[in-house]
C-alpha cells in the first residue's frame, strides 16, 4: 500500500484552504500574446533542433536589460490521450535572462522554474521575472526565470491579439475574434466545445507534473546540475503542483531517488501560496463548493469520458474562454491607447458571457445586478479605466483575480455592495464568501456623464488625488495599498506569445488534486519527505490569499493582492525596490 499523500507533510486547515478551493471552482486569473525579434539565444547542449525552437520576444518593458524568448520543446502526449492538435504535443515556456547572461542555461548561476496559478499562463510571470533577473544581476548573479505554460494553453489562438498589437489597432483583434476578419489567411475557428477537447480528460495531476519533469530533463540533461541550479516553485495553484512534483517518483522504481521530483530542485519558492498539497486537499474543500469530491474518482473519470463532466472548467461570468480572451483585448486597448475612450462594451458584440461579467463587476448592488440597469454601456471609460475596472482590488470582487493598480478618477463613485456575503447567500453561493477580497469596492455613479479615467498606482495619495471615501468611513484606498502599474499590467496581458491566462483549464487536474487519496491518481507521490527536502522561501501578499494563513519566516509584501506578487512595479512608492523580486533574487543567488 502506498503512503497517503497526506503523510509526513504539512496540511492547511485554514481560510486559505477554503478560499483556494472556491477559487478552483469559481474560476481564474488572466491573458497575453505577441512575437518579434531581438536578443539571440542558443539551445542547450543535447537538445535536437527539430524538436526545439527558441524565438526572441520584443518587449516595451521599462526593464530593458532582461532578454525574453519563447521556447517550445516537442514532448508528445502518449498515444492513449487520443487525437489532439499537433501544437499540443509541444511544451512551452518563457525564458528570461539578463542581456549579459550566458546563452546556455546550464551556465547560469540559478534557474527559477515557475508553475502558474489556476487559469493562468506563462505571461502572468512577466513583471516578477524581469524584476528578479535584474535584481539578481545587481547582486552579481546571472539568474534565469522560466515561466511555464501548461499543456492546455496550446488550444488558444493568439492571432488576433498579435495582429492588433502589430498594427496598433485593437479593432482588428476584435474583428478577428467576433466578425470572422481574416488575418494572414487565417480565420478564428471559435471557442472549442467540450467535444473538441476530449483529450483533456487525460491531462490531470500525473501528466502535469510529468510534463515539468520531462521538460527539465530535456533542457538540462544532467541531474546533478538540475539539483544544484534549479529552484522550483509557483503562484497560487502552482505551489500545490510543486508540492506534488517534489513527492513524485518518475522512473517507476521507488527505491531510486535521483529521478524524484525533489532531486530536481535546489530549493522551492511559493508566491502567495504554500508548497503544500493540503491547501487544495480534501481537508480544505467545503462539500457544497466541490461536488466532484462527493462523486468520487471513478464517477468523475466516467463523467469526463462521457462528456457529462465538462473537460475544461468555466463559469458563465468572469472566468471562461471568452472572458479570458476579453482580458487580453482589454489589455491590448490599454496598451495601445490608455486615454482613449473604451469600446470594450460597445464594439465588442454583446454575449451572455460578456454581459453577465459586466453586470457582476459594475452593478452597485443586488437589485441593480438583477435589473441590469444602468448597464456598463451607460458609462464612459478610458481604456485604462476599463482594464482597472476588470482587475483592480477596488472593483474586481474575486480575490484570486485582484491586483492593486490604482483607482477610479474623473467622476463621482459610489460603494459597490454586490457581491456581498448576504447576496451570495441569496444566490445559493454562500460558500464563496471567503473568496471575496478584503478591500471595499467602488463603481462609477454618473451614467451618461463624465469620462471616467484611471489614477495609476503611483499617483494614489498625490496632492491632486480627490481621495474618494467610502460611505462606511475612510478612503477606498491609500498609497500603501497600491503596487501594480496599470500600463505594465496592460503590456503583460497583450505583449507575449504565451498567455497571461489559461482558457481551457483541465477539469481532471483539479479533480485529481481534490481526490488525490483515491487509487490511481497520485500513486507515484511516494517521496513524502520531498516537500521538506529543500529550503523554501514563502513570499506572501499582505492582502492576498496567503495572508490568511501566516507562518513564521514568511516574507510579506504589505498591501499586495494575489496578483501583485507577479505584477508589482519594479519601483514602489517612495522609490523603494519591489520586495518580492528582491527577496527571490537573494534566495536564488550564489
Amino acid at each position: 500500500m502506498r503512503p497517503s499523500p497526506g503523510a509526513g507533510r504539512r496540511t492547511a486547515r485554514s481560510p486559505l484552504s477554503r478560499s483556494r478551493a472556491a477559487a478552483v471552482l469559481a474560476a481564474a486569473s488572466l491573458a497575453a500574446a505577441a512575437l518579434a525579434a531581438g536578443v539571440p539565444s542558443a539551445p542547450p547542449a543535447g537538445a535536437r533542433a527539430a524538436d526545439r525552437t527558441e524565438t526572441p520576444v520584443a518587449s516595451s518593458s521599462p526593464v530593458t536589460d532582461v532578454a525574453e524568448s519563447v521556447v517550445r520543446v516537442r514532448i508528445p502526449l502518449p498515444e492513449s490521450a487520443g487525437p489532439r492538435p499537433e501544437a499540443c504535443d509541444w511544451l512551452s515556456y518563457l525564458r528570461y535572462r539578463h542581456a549579459d547572461g550566458p546563452a546556455d542555461p546550464a551556465d547560469a548561476d540559478r534557474i527559477l522554474v515557475a508553475q502558474p496559478g489556476i487559469f493562468a499562463g506563462a505571461g502572468s510571470f512577466d513583471g516578477l521575472a524581469r524584476n528578479t533577473v535584474r535584481a539578481a544581476a545587481e547582486n552579481g548573479d546571472r539568474v534565469e526565470f522560466w515561466a511555464l505554460d501548461r499543456r492546455s494553453n496550446c488550444l488558444e489562438d493568439r492571432t488576433g491579439i498579435q495582429a492588433g498589437l502589430a498594427a496598433g489597432d485593437v479593432r482588428l483583434a476584435v474583428d478577428y475574434y467576433y466578425r470572422q476578419k481574416e488575418v494572414d489567411g487565417r480565420r478564428f475557428a471559435g471557442y472549442r466545445t467540450n467535444e473538441q477537447v476530449e483529450w483533456l480528460q487525460h491531462v490531470g495531476l500525473e501528466q502535469t507534473v510529468r510534463d515539468q519533469y520531462d521538460l527539465l530533463v530535456r533542457e538540462l540533461p544532467e541531474q546533478e546540475l538540475r539539483k544544484r541550479k534549479v529552484m522550483c516553485g509557483g503562484h497560487s495553484l502552482g505551489g500545490v503542483l510543486t508540492a506534488y512534483f517534489a513527492m513524485w517518483d518518475f522512473d517507476g522504481d521507488r527505491a531510486t531517488t535521483a529521478d524524484a521530483g525533489h532531486a530536481q530542485c535546489a530549493g522551492y519558492f511559493a508566491l502567495d501560496t504554500r508548497i503544500d498539497t493540503g491547501i487544495l486537499g480534501m481537508e480544505g474543500f467545503p462539500a457544497d463548493m466541490v461536488p466532484l469530491v462527493a462523486l468520487g474518482a471513478g464517477v468523475v473519470r466516467v463523467g469526463l469520458a462521457a462528456g457529462v463532466v465538462p473537460r475544461a472548467l468555466s463559469a458563465p461570468a468572469v472566468v471562461n474562454t471568452e472572458t479570458m480572451n476579453l482580458l487580453a483585448i482589454a489589455g491590448l486597448a490599454a496598451r495601445l491607447d490608455p486615454e482613449g475612450v473604451s469600446e470594450l462594451a460597445t464594439y465588442v458584440p454583446s454575449s451572455f458571457n460578456t454581459d453577465t461579467t459586466y453586470r457582476l463587476l459594475f452593478a452597485e448592488d443586488y437589485p441593480t445586478f438583477i435589473a441590469g440597469t444602468p448597464t456598463v454601456r451607460d458609462f464612459r471609460f478610458t481604456n485604462a479605466a476599463a482594464l482597472g475596472g476588470l482587475l483592480d482590488d477596488n472593483s474586481q470582487p474575486l480575490a484570486f483575480m485582484q491586483a492593486s493598480v490604482g483607482f477610479w478618477d474623473g467622476g463621482k463613485v459610489v460603494d459597490k455592495e454586490f457581491p456581498a456575503p448576504n447576496d451570495l447567500d441569496r444566490l445559493g453561493l454562500g460558500g464563496l464568501a471567503a473568496l471575496l477580497g478584503p478591500d471595499r469596492k467602488a463603481v462609477p455613479d454618473t451614467p451618461h456623464g463624465p469620462l471616467y479615467t484611471w489614477r495609476n498606482f503611483d499617483l494614489v495619495g498625490a496632492p491632486d488625488d480627490p481621495g474618494y471615501a467610502s460611505k462606511h468611513g475612510g478612503p477606498f484606498t491609500t498609497a500603501a495599498k497600491e503596487a501594480t502599474d496599470i500600463a505594465q499590467l496592460a503590456r503583460s496581458l497583450s505583449e507575449h506569445p504565451l498567455d497571461f491566462t489559461e482558457h481551457y483549464f483541465p477539469t481532471k487536474l483539479i479533480a485529481d488534486i481534490a481526490l488525490a487519496d483515491a487509487p490511481g491518481i497520485a500513486d507515484d507521490a511516494v517521496h513524502t519527505g520531498g516537500i521538506d527536502a529543500n529550503p523554501t522561501l514563502n513570499l506572501q501578499a499582505g492582502d492576498g490569499l496567503g495572508a490568511r494563513d501566516p507562518r513564521p519566516g514568511d516574507i510579506v509584501a504589505p498591501g499586495y493582492q494575489h496578483l501583485d506578487v507577479l505584477t508589482a512595479a519594479a519601483v514602489q512608492h517612495g522609490g523603494r525596490p519591489e520586495p518580492i523580486s528582491q527577496h527571490l533574487a537573494v534566495f536564488a543567488g550564489k
